[in-house]
């Protein structure tokens, strides 16, 4: 098992989520290289594995438990796909840069949420990993109630 693979084996939900951000800004800064390189096969790929993890994060989103801000999530994945395949289109790397910028500050906002272990608890069920799932309800109630974490749910 390699080195990612351990490191992921015992990720949070929230975790596993970054992780996946971190993968499409690396696959994005590829396809900037292979803009400069003149590398059309190597950008190609690199973009759509990009696309592919949008796709993915997109369909994982549950509008039922998460309400406005997975309505607002799937924007930003669509809005991230369009810009990528524009980007790609016309071999801009400024464009690529733009969906690197976006894509690290909504990284980013999940990055708060995945250090805050009181968050985690407050995760709706349907989002946590299967060791989160045992947390004692007393215990999440108890974090709503007195406000010791942001609620939130995605």
């Amino acid at each position: 098992m390699g080195y990612e693979q351990q490191a992921l084996a015992g990720a949070t939900g929230v975790e596993m989520v970054v992780a996946l951000y971190d993968a499409s800004i690396r696959f994005l800064y590829r396809a900037m290289q292979c803009v400069e390189e003149s590398d059309i096969y190597g950008r190609r790929v690199a973009v759509k594995k990009v696309l592919d993890i949008l796709m993915y994060l997109q369909a994982r989103l549950r509008p039922d438990v998460g309400g406005s801000a997975a309505t607002a999530l799937s924007e930003f994945y669509a809005a991230m796909f369009t810009m990528t395949l524009e980007a790609s289109h016309v071999e801009s790397v400024e464009q690529f840069q733009e969906v690197i910028a976006c894509v690290r500050n909504v990284r980013d906002a999940w990055l708060v949420v995945a250090r805050d272990p009181e968050a985690g608890r407050v995760l709706p069920r349907e989002l946590r990993t299967r060791e989160e799932k045992f947390v004692p309800a007393a215990v999440a109630r108890e974090v709503v109630e007195t406000g010791s974490a942001s609620c939130w749910t995605a």
